[in-house]
This record gives structure tokens, sequence and C-alpha cells, in this order.
């Protein structure tokens, strides 16, 4: 029998690429706009302010006792895990130290206004453009179940990744090259930043599903992963240019307020303007994260159930040949596959 496509406007080739789902997003940020930066934006923008500083903080103090302290629990970790913390890589090491304390320095800093402005945030946001007509406040406590589930799920991640990393280097541990271990150690760098990635990647689309499919916890990390499952590269894509963008934003507020600060130690209104609009900068692209992500689930589900329709209209178009029909054959055909 030869073989029909599906109609045109159920075609499988318009497949979403990175740059659609972009552009999409932009689009909807703009159609709501007045919205997203009056109230969803003004919701995230305590937690901006907080964020931005608690950076400064950690970066301008490297003895305060919380970083100093994390600083030291993670050399002894290393140090029993038989890292090579002297030798040509010994700095690769002490650089992902220092970065790994200051990443939860600041974490701990920020965590009550993480929980509270930047959760609301999200949840304004899902409830602008997710389509429940569920109250502001029982979705956000769905993605707060869920925020508390990915902190475990991260932890789970960091902790396997080092013990992954303690067997590399105890299987060297016999070779005297430093060449070995130096590429050992940049593999199992590059290694666990490919695995952290796409760790936070589905933290964050979690914490949007929750809010959308109303479900929280560990379901909604697992409905996550098997839905970008053969998407993961789009979903890296998407999260570059936001990540670049809100690092950029960091760094602005670094050398334009932080760095003019300790160099003046007397801070000006003009100077204490320009912090708090990088800030509400900051903010902005926190929202449009958000829209991003909620707008990349919305194209997963909608190439979700393309893919069911195809199946069930080839399925139909093949037992309608020539006038016969199983209804056996397809009453069990539609149990089994949950149409």
């Amino acid at each position: 029998m030869e073989e029909r496509g599906l109609p045109g406007a159920l075609s499988m080739e318009g497949v979403a690429r990175p740059s659609r789902i972009l552009r999409k997003s932009i689009h909807v940020f703009l159609q709501h706009y007045h919205y997203f930066t009056l109230t969803s934006a003004l919701i995230a923008f305590p937690f901006s302010v907080s964020f931005l500083l608690s950076q400064d903080f950690v970066l301008s103090s490297p003895s305060s006792s919380i970083l100093s302290s994390l600083y030291t629990h993670f050399s002894s970790l290393f140090r029993a895990a038989k890292f090579p913390l002297s030798g040509p890589s010994s700095g690769l090491f002490s650089i992902a130290n220092l970065k790994l304390s200051q990443t939860l320095s600041s974490s701990f800093l920020t965590l009550p206004f993480t929980l509270t402005f930047l959760l609301f945030a999200k949840a304004s946001v899902i409830q602008s453009l997710g389509g429940t007509r569920a109250s502001l406040a029982s979705t956000y406590l769905l993605i707060l179940q869920t925020y508390v589930c990915t902190w475990l799920i991260l932890l789970s991640v960091n902790a396997t990744a080092f013990f992954l990393m303690f067997f590399a280097f105890c299987g060297i541990k016999n070779f005297s090259s430093s060449w070995c271990t130096l590429i050992v150690s940049a593999a199992s760098a590059v290694l666990y930043s490919v695995i952290l990635a796409n760790a936070i990647i589905i933290c964050n689309l979690g914490l949007v599903l929750s809010g959308v499919e109303r479900i929280s916890g560990p379901l909604a990390i697992v409905k996550v992963i098997l839905m970008i499952r053969e998407r993961a590269s789009t979903a890296l894509s998407l999260a570059v240019p936001v990540n670049i963008a809100l690092a950029a934003t960091e760094a602005l507020f670094h050398f334009r307020v932080s760095m003019t600060f300790h160099m003046t130690d007397n801070p000006s209104f003009l100077l204490i303007l320009e912090g708090l609009f990088i800030a509400y900068m900051y903010s902005v692209l926190l929202v449009l994260e958000t829209t991003v992500n909620l707008m990349f689930l919305k194209s997963c589900a909608h190439e979700d159930s393309l893919a069911e329709f195809r199946d069930w209209y080839y399925f139909w178009q093949i037992h309608l040949e020539d006038g016969k029909f199983d209804f056996s054959s397809s009453q069990k055909y539609l149990i089994g596959s949950g149409l």
C-alpha cells in the first residue's frame, strides 16, 4: 500500500528548534510586558538585590567565616579522596574548590529570598502563561515542594560526580606521569560540568512543570526527564544564552557598582540608583528565563501529542484499507497506547 503522509497541519517536520522557541518566548514576553515588568520582575527584585550583594560580599571577603569554612571542608574532602592537590593539576582543583565554596556561600546567604520572592515570581509567570485557574499560593506551594527536591537532587549529583572522580584518580595512582594526571583532571572537570549543567536544567524545568501540571516533588523531575530525553541538546541551547545574559548582568554589577563602591568607599545616590537598575534588569532576565522554560515545555508537550496522533492516524489508515477493519485489534491498540 502506498503510504500517505499526515495532513500538513499535523506534520512532524516542524519540530521546534531552539531559535524558534527563543523567538516565541521573547514574543510572549513582549505580549505580557507590562505584567512581567511591573509584577513578576518586582516580586523577584528583592532576590536579585540580595543575590548580587551576596556575590559582592563573597568575592570581596574571601576570608569570611562561611566561605573559609566551606573552602577548608572541601580541601579536606579533596585530600581524603586522593585528588591531586599538588602538581600541574593543583590549580584546577583550587579554582574548583573556590568556585564551589563561593556558590554555596551565596546560596546560603540568599536562601530566604529564594524560597519566597524568587519562587513567587516564577509562580506569577506560570499563573499568567500556564493556563491554570489555581490560586497563586497553591502554585507557589507546589513549586516550593519541588525546589526542596531539586536541592536533594543537586546534592546527590555532586556526591555521585565526586565519587566517580575518586575511583578515576584511584585507578591512575600507580601511574607516575604528571601528564596522565592532568588529562584525567581535565576530563573530570569537563564531565562534572556537563553532568551539573544537565542537572540544573532539569531542576529548573521541574520547577516550571510543577506549576503547570499541578504536580510536585520527584514526580515533576521524573516527568521532565521523560519529556526532554530526546531534546537535551535543545534544552542546553536554550539555557546557554539566558545564563550568559545573567552572568553578564552579574559582571556589570560587579564592575560598575561593587568596584566603584570599594574604590570610593562613599556610595553616591547615582551609584545606588545604578545598582538598583542593574538588579531590576537581573529580575527581568529571571522572568524571561522562566518564560523560555515554559515555552520549551509547551513545545515538548505539543510534539509528544503530535507523535501520538501520528501513530493513531497511521493505525486507522492501515486498518481502513479496502473497507476492512478489525474492531478487536483496534480496541487492543487503543487500550495499549492509552489513546
